[in-house]
């Protein structure tokens, strides 16, 4: 069995903008979690079952391992992590609806329409639960008003990246509703997007906090980077792991992980438990779009809302694809044709289920969540780690 590390791009470690150090959370040395190697063979148990769970315990200057039971997360689990902050989560939302005012009819509409579209809003919600458990860390009482706002700012900001994905993707539809261009056209899209961009920008400048200012302004820069380098590798088969980690940390961890170490900042946090929380919300970040992109392949038309395999088709080589082409010369060609055959795209579907990428990018998942569990060491037990720790296997359920 073929064994091999994988290699984080340098670019995701935590900013050097903000003086932290390069320390990383140590990872787990057993040769049979998926944190230590990344094994090309499939996982047949389910591993929400029993997993590494990796909470390292200091003794005597020493890092030593804890492995812990997971037992399967109930029908309701969403719902047990939201429990804690659930009361922030609804200030939160009525707060959002109240950013437009009353300045021009139109984008009162629009900010309806985007903020009301449904969505589980997990990134304020991971805001508040890192926010939560450093502040118990840190002896405080309760959440600032920084907090709250970090959490308002963090959801305009995907907020306004998903009004602008969807005028360049041409979507019409999201979460079940008509999206901003097609119920008022690209321009209104465009500057509903352009609004709610500058105005958490204000709202972050207001926070008067440096560190924070980078490490927000920084993810906006992410995403154009991100959107840029996705354009240039369309149907390149030549593309590594490496740079679709990091194309996918632009586009969607980024934002995580500085909203989370910018939650530990707002808690007067000490350097390492802001590094943690950084790394937390990157590998998360990660898990999380590794399993939307085994999404599409897994799921029906009817339940991804699109059709099946669309990224494939618009030459987007994601995780279980690149992992295909190492061992499928067919689906490289196929690929390189752009499709141009009858036929071509559901051929190449189901290549890549035949040569295992789903099944590796399973594993891929699982690695980047098994890192996200790792960096938790430093938070106090409690409702908002505990919900932290549920939030991970929230996002690897998906695909299991």
């Amino acid at each position: 069995m073929g064994l091999y590390t994988m290699n984080i791009p340098e670019r995701m470690s935590t900013p050097e903008t903000v003086g932290c150090s390069s320390r990383v959370v140590p990872t787990c040395p057993s040769r049979h979690c998926s944190l230590a190697t990344f094994s090309r063979s499939s996982h047949s148990a389910r591993p929400l079952v029993r997993t590494c769970v990796y909470t390292p315990t200091r003794t005597e200057g020493q890092t030593a391992l804890k492995l812990e039971a997971q037992v399967v997360p109930p029908a309701n689990l969403l719902n047990e992590i939201l429990a804690p902050v659930k009361a922030d989560m609804e200030q939160m939302n009525q707060n959002l609806k109240n950013v437009v005012g009353n300045r021009h009819p139109m984008l009162m509409a629009a900010a309806e329409q985007i903020f009301g579209a449904g969505g589980k809003k997990l990134r304020p919600v991971i805001v508040f639960l890192v926010a939560h458990s450093t502040a118990q860390r840190e002896g405080l009482t309760e959440l600032t008003e920084k907090h709250r706002r970090l959490a308002e700012i963090t959801e305009m900001i995907h907020t306004a990246s998903l009004v602008h994905d969807d005028v360049l993707d041409e979507c019409n539809i999201r979460r079940g509703k008509e999206t901003i261009n097609s119920m008022y056209g690209t321009r209104v899209a465009v500057l509903a997007g352009d609004f709610l961009f500058a105005q958490s920008s204000w709202f972050l400048a207001n926070l008067d906090n440096l560190e924070v200012i980078k490490l927000i302004s920084q993810v906006i820069a992410d995403f154009a980077n991100g959107e840029i380098s996705q354009a240039a590798s369309l149907f390149d088969t030549d593309i590594t792991l490496e740079h679709y980690l990091d194309k996918s940390f632009y586009k969607t961890a980024s934002l995580i992980a500085a909203s989370c170490r910018s939650a530990a900042v707002f808690s007067d946090s000490p350097v390492e438990v802001k590094e943690a929380m950084y790394n937390y919300g990157k590998h998360l970040g990660l898990a999380f779009q590794v399993v939307d992109d085994i999404l599409d392949f897994t799921q029906s038309t009817e339940q991804l809302g699109k059709p099946q395999g669309q990224d494939l088709a618009s030459g987007n080589l994601t995780a279980p694809v690149i992992f295909a082409l190492r061992k499928s010369t067919e689906l490289l060609d196929i690929v390189s044709s752009e499709f141009v055959e009858e036929g071509a795209l559901e051929r190449a579907l189901e290549l890549v289920r035949e040569t295992g990428g789903i099944e590796e990018a399973r594993l891929l998942a699982r690695q980047q969540a098994d890192m996200a569990l790792a960096a938790l060491e430093y938070l106090p037990e409690g409702p908002a780690r505990r919900s932290l720790r549920l939030m991970v296997d929230y996002v690897l359920e998906r695909i299991y």
